[in-house]
């Protein structure tokens, strides 16, 4: 069977964890990523956060996979002429260097579409065009530019940063279907283009439910699906909701059996309002369905901590797999907070390939997160990361270089 971006090369010239997260993404639909790495260092990651000594660290692996790398040094002259050699025979050149860094190794955009006209540029960024544009840019620093951190937490507490790595890997899924998009276009028009996401606009992006709260809150001054209401204030920006959900249907975090000891017993409850009925039976509040006080949503609002509160009393009898298995029989929405041990040890997870265990030459097995998209004619095979600079000749012979030249290359110091 084939891949859905088979004959699709990529050379990728990312590092860390935006740019490789849109690469590994490519590569296990199939596309053919050649990652570029420097000599004796290559990807920074391939040394952060060591748990073998001298072995790739996962932080490395877990983005690299079904990638070939390559070492090249484009900064030689004999470097940059296989560089434009790859930017002829490829398709995509995918970097997040600083700003301007392209321009100043000689292959501006100008440059590459003299090389290959139909080479598709894509860029990953920490801000957009704009006073911000030249500014250094990490995971934490886009959470909290993009509008996430000023909306996580708790209303007495201060911004927070979310675990989930919306600003890397977030910019790193919007850049993939920015160069699918673009592949798209080029069967139509021939031509290349470049592609640009910044790390605040893919943040913003997954945080635009609050900028909608943000003009709501403009027009009547209060959001009554937040828990500062009735009794607390609202400013001139969007609060801090803690685990109040985002939608119109209300939710909170609700401690279950063993909180006491375990950090993680607890389960995430959604008080739906189509629900309403068969919750109150459940927890034995049936005089609730029919009281003016909780009878309707708009009645509810008010009285939500309470009602969370009461539910609670009855969740906390329970395991969150017991309350959950109780809760589902009915329909009602709600989910337990798994902890990353219970992830990985997840049986259905590794059935559907959502976590896959690798073994590395040098590492042996661990574990990954599979491709989180699946392709009825397309599967995904998670090969293992490649060590640094394993398909340099491969690479080089594919383009056409003899053993010879690849020889030169070599004693040169160019790979």
């Amino acid at each position: 069977m084939t891949k859905a971006l088979d004959g699709v090369r990529i050379l990728d010239f990312t590092h860390v964890q935006s740019g490789p997260t849109c690469t590994q993404l490519l590569a296990w639909f199939g596309a053919d990523v050649i990652k570029v790495e420097r000599a004796g260092e290559g990807d920074a990651t391939r040394g952060q956060l060591r748990d073998i000594p001298g072995v790739d660290s996962l932080y490395f692996t877990m983005l690299n996979h079904n990638k070939r790398s390559i070492t090249l040094d484009t900064k030689k002259p004999l470097g940059k002429e296989v560089l434009e050699t790859l930017i002829k025979d490829c398709d995509v050149l995918v970097e997040n260097f600083a700003p301007g860094a392209l321009d100043r190794m000689g292959f501006s955009w100008e440059r590459i579409q003299e090389l290959n006209p139909k080479m598709i540029v894509a860029s990953v960024k920490g801000f957009g065009p704009g006073p911000y544009e030249h500014c250094k840019v990490y995971e934490n620093v886009a959470q909290c530019a993009g509008g996430s951190a000023a909306t996580t937490g708790f209303d007495d507490g201060p911004p927070m940063v979310t675990g989930a790595q919306i600003g890397d890997s977030g910019s790193g899924l919007h850049l993939a279907l920015g160069i699918v998009t673009a592949l798209y276009q080029r069967t139509q028009t021939g031509r290349g283009q470049k592609v640009l996401t910044s790390m605040q606009d893919a943040v913003l992006n997954l945080c635009r439910v609050k900028l909608r709260d943000q003009q709501r809150l403009e027009r009547t001054g209060v959001m009554e699906e937040y828990p500062q209401y009735p009794n607390g204030t609202f400013g001139d920006s969007v609060p801090r909701a803690g685990n109040a959900s985002g939608g119109g249907q209300p939710g909170w975090i609700l401690k279950c059996k063993g909180w006491e000891t375990d950090p993680n017993a607890y389960i995430y409850f959604v008080a739906q309002a189509p629900a309403w009925g068969v919750i109150c039976r459940v927890i034995g509040k049936e005089e609730w369905i029919s009281h003016p006080d909780y009878a309707t949503p708009r009645a509810r609002l008010p009285r939500l901590m309470e009602i969370f509160a009461t539910v609670e009393e009855w969740t906390k009898t329970m395991t969150k797999f017991q309350a959950m298995d109780e809760m589902n029989q009915f329909d009602i929405p709600c989910g337990p907070i798994l902890s990353m041990k219970e992830i990985a040890e997840e049986p259905s997870l590794r059935a559907t390939g959502t976590i896959v265990e690798v073994d590395h030459p040098e590492r042996g097995k661990y574990l990954t997160v599979g491709n989180p998209i699946k392709l009825s004619d397309s599967p995904t095979e998670v090969e293992r990361s490649p060590l640094l600079g394993e398909h340099t000749e491969q690479v080089l012979a594919q383009l056409g270089y003899t053993g010879e030249q690849i020889a030169h290359l070599r004693s040169e110091h160019v790979i």
